[in-house]
């Protein structure tokens, strides 16, 4: 099959495969999943806490999270897990940075889903994972902080 040929076979699949993810998912959300926003490990030193956790469906998420003055100023993910994992760590990071430690920790899997325009009945608990990692990561800061104090 000449080149041009078998590129314009991939594109073509490529198109179909996004077609049905947004059937099953929504266009939001695919185009997170696609392109994540504030998606890699940062250095080191932009980093004040990072926390992984494995949820029940055995995908892992991890935070970075770079924290001054209570303040969230930056926020970065990765995740093993499924397109709708990516797309709500990415949409929870949208959703925490400039904003306080105590909006983030009341931040709720339904605040995502919402955030998300609805996530399909069976990847709701990709918001849980989201929401248990980012909490845990806030309590282990939390837990440093007040250790440094001692």
């Amino acid at each position: 099959m000449p080149s041009n040929k078998f590129d314009d076979f991939v594109e073509s699949l490529q198109n179909e495969i996004i077609e049905k993810e947004k059937q099953e998912f929504n266009e939001y959300i695919v185009e997170l999943f696609h392109d994540p926003k504030n998606w890699g490990k940062p250095l080191e030193d932009d980093i004040n806490v990072s926390h992984s956790y494995t949820g029940p469906c055995s995908d892992t998420m991890s935070y970075f999270l770079k924290i001054e003055n209570d303040i969230i100023i930056k926020a970065n993910f990765i995740t093993d897990g499924c397109g709708a994992s990516v797309a709500t760590a990415c949409q929870t990071t949208l959703l925490i940075e400039g904003k306080t430690l105590k909006y983030a920790e009341n931040l709720s899997p339904e605040d995502v889903d919402q955030a998300l325009k609805g996530l399909p009945d069976d990847h709701k608990h990709c918001a849980e994972l989201s929401i248990r990692t980012l909490r845990r990561a806030i309590k282990k800061y939390k837990d440093q902080k007040e250790e440094i104090k001692m």
